[in-house]
């Protein structure tokens, strides 16, 4: 299945820097305007119906994610829902945190005060997350369900396994390079939470993510401030603490309301067709890359692949790469590259075909 003719690419441009920014589907563009003329037009009501909106989104991305409203938090990034329920968690909570985490991920633990301990991002990750687990104890493990360098990515049937054995646990995961290319069930995860922003794989431009938190977590954050009385004013009523945190202001329902018609496009396109169409596309991929030693050990060894991809080329290669019309960013060794529903098998040939003249 071809989804490109959802998207506006020009003719010589192929698009694989989705872990950077992802594209916006021609029909976002058609509601960004009919919305703003409708949002600056005086006399309409659509300036006094914020809170409405939003609990509209709310309910859409629990039906997406598998989860109930009162489990979503519409942040503007992941990285301020990240931080605010950092703020939230006893300060005493040992952390296990990955090598070469996503900044976003490991300064706000450090920077608070949290003691970490690091493991070995390699083809044994799960392995030395268990090595890691303290028995009997409350601890958070934090990671990116994707790492944003290499492209590893976390077995998720490992993270229900280890739920399962260690209840006390609190797993919370950064989904921004994941969240948008498969079927998610937060609720049957293992994930305590899971944030994401919505500007790559969800294809929802700037100022809109959210946070998924379960009960048990939502139990467990800002335990003193749970002791008192909730603000009184009539425009709380009926938010919940943890809205209060996460959602302390006016809402952006522009940002927003393009990540809803995001939330709406998945569904319609329907997120298994879409994991169907990248798993044939990255797996020849990641064949033809292997087949030029041009894959990083950890990518090649392990069995769970994603659609970010550190093709080991010299960074120094980048703007040859731009010339060509690529679109594509150098990270760590080598030049990262993720692959979407808009690219399709002729895209990934003619990649090829310029690595290979390179």
């Amino acid at each position: 299945m071809d989804f490109k003719s959802y998207f506006d690419i020009p003719e010589g441009l192929l698009y694989f820097n989705t872990p950077g920014n992802g594209l916006l589907p021609k029909s976002h563009n058609t509601w960004r305007e009919e919305r703003d003329q409708t949002f600056y037009t005086p006399h309409g009501t659509l300036r006094d119906t914020q809170g409405d909106f939003v609990e509209q989104v709310r309910g859409d991305i629990a039906r997406l994610f598998h989860t109930t409203s009162s489990s979503v938090f519409c942040v503007p990034n992941f990285s301020f829902g990240y931080n605010t329920l950092l703020a939230g968690l006893p300060i005493d909570l040992p952390v296990i945190l990955l090598e070469g985490e996503y900044p976003s991920v490991h300064y706000p633990l450090y920077s608070r005060g949290f003691k970490c301990v690091k493991i070995k991002m390699d083809e044994q990750l799960e392995q030395n997350i268990k090595n890691a687990i303290l028995p009997n104890t409350a601890q958070v493990l934090l990671l990116s369900i994707v790492q944003y360098i290499s492209g590893a990515k976390i077995d998720l049937d490992f993270i229900k396994e280890l739920k399962q054995l260690n209840p006390q646990l609190y797993i919370v995961g950064d989904a921004t390079q994941y969240l948008g290319v498969t079927h998610f069930d937060f609720d049957n995860s293992g994930f305590d939470a899971i944030g994401a922003s919505g500007y790559k794989w969800l294809m929802a431009g700037f100022g809109n993510g959210f946070m998924l938190i379960n009960e048990r977590l939502r139990a467990t954050l800002y335990q003193e401030a749970q002791q008192k009385s909730l603000p009184s004013e009539a425009m709380w009523a009926g938010k919940s603490l943890l809205h209060i945190y996460f959602e302390p202001g006016h809402i952006d329902t522009l940002a927003l309301g393009t990540l809803w018609q995001s939330i709406l496009f998945l569904e319609q396109l329907n997120l298994k067709n879409i994991n169907k169409h990248l798993v044939t596309l990255t797996e020849h991929a990641y064949r033809e890359l292997d087949d030029r030693h041009l894959l990083l050990p950890i990518a090649r060894l392990r069995k769970e692949k994603s659609s970010l991809i550190n093709i080991q080329l010299n960074p120094n290669l980048y703007p040859k790469l731009v010339e060509s019309g690529i679109r594509c960013f150098p990270r760590g060794t080598g030049i990262r590259i993720g692959i979407h529903l808009y690219n399709n098998a002729d895209d990934l040939s003619k990649l090829l075909k310029i690595i290979d003249a390179l």
